[in-house]
């Protein structure tokens, strides 16, 4: 088993800080909202672009895959009442020259080997693709 740590503590009423091991982040937890930092649902937003950036990192040189970038957009829907996100979609783009198929084998894997993705997708549903940059 792998553990994680992290503390967050009230800076004040604009704003909070979240520590883990050298690195800070803050937060928006201004109820008017702040543009210099990310609310609650940015942060697992980031949380699930940063795991599918880190999966291709792993997967990649597993599969003799050969990309020169990546980058993922997500957008998440959330209803009111009870609070909640309904949908994440996102989509991946990979500058790569790899086939289709190879394209979808990295896909798969990403999804099935990311720690967050995998415990997202079973409270929201998560809809995407893998696609090669134009």
């Amino acid at each position: 088993m792998i553990e994680y740590r992290l503390s967050a503590r009230r800076i004040d009423g604009h704003g909070s800080l979240a520590l883990a091991k050298d690195a800070e982040v803050t937060l928006d937890t201004d109820l008017a909202g702040r543009r210099d930092a990310m609310n609650p649902v940015e942060l697992l937003l980031a949380a699930l672009a940063a795991c599918m950036l880190k999966g291709i990192e792993r997967v990649a040189p597993m599969l003799h895959f050969q990309l020169d970038g990546a980058e993922v957009d997500l957008e998440a829907i959330r209803q009111d009442a009870p609070p909640k996100l309904t949908l994440i979609r996102y989509r991946i783009t990979v500058d790569s020259a790899e086939t289709d198929q190879r394209l979808d084998l990295l896909h798969r894997n990403v999804l099935k080997y990311g720690t967050i993705s995998n415990t997202l997708s079973t409270a929201v549903s998560l809809e995407g693709t893998l696609a090669r940059k134009v």
